[in-house]
């Protein structure tokens, strides 16, 4: 138990992180750095360079999985990582929700230098934490059962993570605001919003020295199978994996409708409701039903299997677009849209981990060797990439609807929420819809076929070892 948690404790912070960085860091950009008439010009600026940055740095997470695979050190290949990523990853984060001591305005171009390598020291070391985190799932066991619980308890503290924040944001924002820049309760600033992220930072950099403390990784003979990883077996790895290669692009296309729904959010409630303040009750919505719908997951694949739970939770996702799209100004059915979309996200998030992390034994099958990291960095990869191009996306549509500053949902125009209902509805369903179909169709590495996987490798390296023994006797 206390494994379990101290891996949750992991993700908690981990992912608290990882949705204030992805979410809200465009919403910092519009809301308090860039407000005045002009300004236009520096987010659109910001806005291509996290992009560039990101999508250029995802192209190496398969080399920094190589790079955790072949680390040795006395404290494992993932610790090192984690604690070092996690550390470095929070001191920028710090300075990215900032004005640079005022040189957003007294020299941009300065400014728009060190945002530039800020996010790309953020995305790199956040990168090594966030492989070597995740990659440890299949090192702490070869059985599925003990996979699973491991994949709940670190589910359930990326859960919270993820919500906490959209629970505490509002609140910790007016409250530092409030502390620090002496305005009347209910206002926001820049001190404000940097106060509440140097929370987020302490969760990160905490959650992930408590995992290094508790949880160490499992040697045993398959685990043994592993050899120094090069590049062009990083590329091997990946492109001979086909379970894993369906599973990330079905994934991908949910996980970027995802984001995209999720980063507009809190502009629907700025721009749309006209109630910010209530944006918080989503936070509080997601908590619950995020621990509910993580609890259920062993039980859930137990009773139907991975592939059921994946497609299903998508159907649950449609229906919450429906209520969505019928909600109007009501915000009780808003909530209630947010609650059948977000319930099932957790189910279908491990229903993937899951299957990507049985896909490492696959993997290790079809191509003779080992590779924990390099096949969990895809995950992150794509989670990374549908952020990146969640950012993009967020910033464009905010300016062309007319969410900047201190826009009322009155000024909005109907061909402004016509561009904004497109992004964060139409084209997301479309996309939900196209990874059911991929998921179901070319996802076929069940729990029943990883079992039989394990037992052929372990038959097989023991056939070796027991060869290798006979021609050192002979020698």
């Amino acid at each position: 138990m206390r494994k379990y948690i101290s891996y949750a404790l992991g993700t908690f912070g981990h992912d608290a992180f990882y949705n204030t960085l992805s979410i809200y860091f465009m919403m910092f950009l519009t809301s308090q750095l860039f407000t005045n008439s002009g300004d236009e010009k520096m987010v659109g600026i910001v806005t291509t360079m996290v992009v560039v940055i990101r999508v250029g740095e995802i192209m190496f997470d398969p080399m920094i999985g190589g790079i955790v695979d072949n680390t040795n050190t006395r404290w494992g290949k993932f610790r090192p990582w984690i604690m070092i990523g996690s550390v470095v990853a929070a001191i920028g984060l710090v300075f990215l929700f900032s004005d640079y001591f005022g040189l957003a305005w007294n020299s941009p171009i300065f400014y728009l230098v060190l945002v530039a390598i800020t996010f790309l020291m953020i995305d790199v070391f956040y990168s090594f934490s966030d492989i070597a985190l995740w990659s440890m799932l299949p090192a702490v066991s070869l059985d599925n059962r003990t996979r699973t619980k491991f994949g709940t308890a670190s589910r359930i503290g990326s859960t919270l993570g993820a919500q906490i924040v959209i629970v505490i944001i509002t609140p910790a924002i007016l409250l530092f605001s409030h502390l620090i820049s002496k305005v009347p309760y209910g206002q926001q600033t820049r001190a404000g919003w940097t106060g509440y992220v140097l929370i987020v930072a302490l969760l990160c950099v905490g959650g992930a020295l408590i995992t290094c403390l508790n949880l160490k990784e499992e040697h045993n003979l398959i685990r043994a199978n592993v050899k120094h990883t090069t590049v062009s077996d990083i590329f091997r790895a990946i492109g001979r994996n086909k379970q894993l290669l369906w599973t990330a692009a079905s994934y991908f296309l949910f996980a970027f409708s995802y984001v995209v729904t999720n980063s507009l959010l809190m502009y629907y409630f700025t721009y749309r409701l006209g109630n910010a303040a209530a944006y918080t009750w989503v936070g509080v919505i997601t908590c619950i039903l995020g621990v509910i719908s993580v609890g259920l997951f062993p039980t859930l694949e137990t009773l139907i299997h991975r592939k059921a739970i994946y497609i299903g939770g998508i159907v649950f996702m449609l229906i919450g677009y429906v209520i969505f799209l019928f909600a109007g100004q009501s915000l009780g059915l808003v909530l209630l849209a947010v609650s059948f979309y977000f319930f099932p996200y957790p189910l279908i998030f491990l229903a993937t981990l899951m299957t990507i992390t049985d896909s490492v034994e696959y993997g290790q099958l079809v191509n003779g060797v080992r590779n924990e990291s390099v096949t969990l960095s895809v995950r992150p990869l794509i989670d990374k990439l549908a952020g990146a191009a969640s950012n993009g996306i967020v910033g464009i549509v905010a300016v062309v609807a007319g969410m900047t500053g201190n826009a009322k949902p009155a000024d909005i125009t109907a061909a402004g929420v016509t561009q904004f209902n497109l992004f964060m509805f139409y084209i997301p369903i479309v996309l939900l819809v196209l990874a059911a179909l991929l998921f179901y169709f070319k996802v076929d590495l069940t729990e029943a076929k990883h079992q039989k996987i394990v037992a052929e490798l372990q038959k097989r390296l023991k056939r070796e070892r027991t060869l290798k023994e006979a021609d050192s006797e002979i020698n």
